[in-house]
């Protein structure tokens, strides 16, 4: 039931979450919408689903932002395993440099790399061309 799985969340903060970050979203959306950075037990909804996960303190970066890999397979069997990797994948990155301030968690363009997101940023550099790498996109 949702109480235990309540109870175990806050005991788990007791015992940890006052020392991390945690990022939270609902759990079927998409676009960056409905992300949050938290670093309180009161900032977590209460009244709806949501998944919550660890925050990393000190993630990978390139040029000194957060980024992520869109890679794309295909599994053409499962007995015995085959797997095909596409070659051309893509970089998504957040259009302003990472911070782990706690001031800096409600800035979305610091945190996720959802192009969504990040487009709106004033600082967003769009590609000229899909070979290019000091976009906020990489192809």
């Amino acid at each position: 039931s949702s109480g235990i799985n309540a109870e175990y969340g806050k005991r788990y903060w007791d015992e940890t979450g006052h020392k991390q970050k945690w990022i939270i979203k609902p759990p079927a959306s998409a676009r960056g919408i409905g992300i949050k950075v938290v670093h309180k037990i009161n900032q977590i909804p209460r009244k709806r689903s949501i998944i919550i996960q660890r925050y990393l303190a000190n993630p990978f970066l390139i040029n000194g932002r957060k980024f992520d890999l869109r890679l794309y397979v295909y599994v053409s069997s499962y007995d015995p395993l085959v797997v095909y990797l596409y070659d051309n994948g893509l970089v998504r990155f957040a259009s302003s440099k990472y911070s782990y301030s706690s001031k800096s968690f409600s800035n979305r363009f610091v945190h996720l790399t959802n192009y969504s997101v990040n487009k709106n940023n004033t600082d967003y550099i769009r590609n000229a061309d899909e070979s290019g790498t000091e976009s906020h996109k990489w192809y």
